[in-house]
């Protein structure tokens, strides 16, 4: 079963907010209404697989995490405390994916030989001709995991410190010790392109 198919639109006329919309789903789910889950999946694989995509920088297997996301979800939904937004809750499960994907690809790259092919950003020529989304996204891939994930949750999806706190098991002043962190890191690799960034 793809998850990930689209499928027709839920009827949330007695949810105000995002949060109770879920929340409406959920509750319909473990009710027993399965085709509900469809829906909660067509609200949030973007966010989900944008989250595996910039925290992997490896959009080789960008659906296959995202989908084992979801079922992990699938099976796990029940256990959903209504304590938190549900996009917290998912997005901790999508986080521990991608670490799982990342420590497996550390232990395979002991017997791999090592590739030079990253970009050292801020030392490069300019060119008239320089994509700059795909110079930032490679400069956010290039940061340490732990700088690279709030970075993203917070500058890109939006989420308060709270919930990325939350999400990441961590305290709020941590992570905004690590966005800021990562911030002033992307600023160093990105300077000699700022004329571009600004227009």
């Amino acid at each position: 079963m793809n998850l990930l198919k689209e499928q027709d639109q839920f009827d949330f006329s007695e949810a105000k907010s995002e949060r109770e919309e879920d929340f409406v789903l959920i509750r319909n789910f473990i009710k027993g209404d399965e085709t509900t889950f469809r829906t909660l999946v067509i609200k949030h694989k973007e966010k989900v697989r944008n989250l595996v995509f910039l925290t992997l920088g490896d959009a080789e297997y960008v659906d296959d995490i995202s989908q084992d996301v979801f079922i992990s979800v699938y099976h796990k939904l029940a256990e959903f405390r209504f304590e938190s937004k549900f996009t917290t809750w998912l997005y901790r499960i999508t986080v521990n994916k991608c670490r799982d994907y990342l420590r497996k690809k550390r232990v395979r790259s002991i017997f791999v030989p090592i590739k030079d092919s990253d970009t050292d950003y801020g030392t490069g020529p300019f060119s008239e001709d320089v994509d700059i989304p795909n110079l930032v996204r490679g400069a956010i891939e290039k940061l340490p995991e732990r700088l690279r994930i709030p970075l993203v949750m917070r500058d890109i999806d939006g989420f308060s410190y709270k919930e990325i706190a939350d999400s990441l098991g961590t305290e709020v002043g941590t992570i905004k010790s690590r966005i800021f962190r990562a911030r002033e890191t992307l600023k160093v690799m990105l300077e000699p392109y700022q004329k571009e960034l600004k227009v």
